[in-house]
């Protein structure tokens, strides 16, 4: 994933900037999410603590439906823009956790009851947060719309 500031607490900011790939995808999938909620969402660097990802982005829905429909629209926006596609989706029948695990990357859509609960922002509270509001990464036409 991308270089870490000295201090875990800061955001890094490689967002559209050619740094890593994984990362632009991880950005524009909450950037769709954050278009379709008016939940928080964070994309957290966890790639230098966990092997298994580099990223997670973590948003939430407030009923069920809203959690499926996150899911879809980012699953949709990221194969519109020509990125990957899901290897794995799990918690597509309860809503409460959908997790799209794409490799490189993991979106988590909460319904914001569970988000609340498992609080993964503060498990993962000493892994920098990267900026996916940087206005150097705009989003592809194809998601703009």
């Amino acid at each position: 994933m991308a270089d870490h500031d000295a201090d875990a607490g800061t955001a890094t900011q490689v967002a559209g900037r050619g740094v890593d790939p994984d990362v632009d995808w991880a950005v524009l999938a909450a950037r769709v999410a954050a278009a379709k909620t008016d939940e928080e969402t964070v994309v957290l660097d966890v790639g230098s603590v966990l092997s298994i990802t580099g990223a997670f982005v973590i948003t939430a829905g407030r009923n069920p439906r809203q959690v499926k429909a996150l899911a879809e629209e980012i699953e949709e926006k990221l194969v519109e823009a020509g990125g990957p596609k899901p290897k794995r989706r799990e918690g597509l029948d309860a809503l409460e956790w959908v997790l799209l695990d794409y490799g490189d990357f993991v979106v988590h859509v909460f319904h914001y009851e569970t988000r609340k609960y498992y609080e993964l922002e503060r498990l993962w509270s000493d892994v920098p947060r990267i900026d996916w509001r940087d206005p150097a990464a705009p989003l592809p036409e194809a998601v703009a719309e």
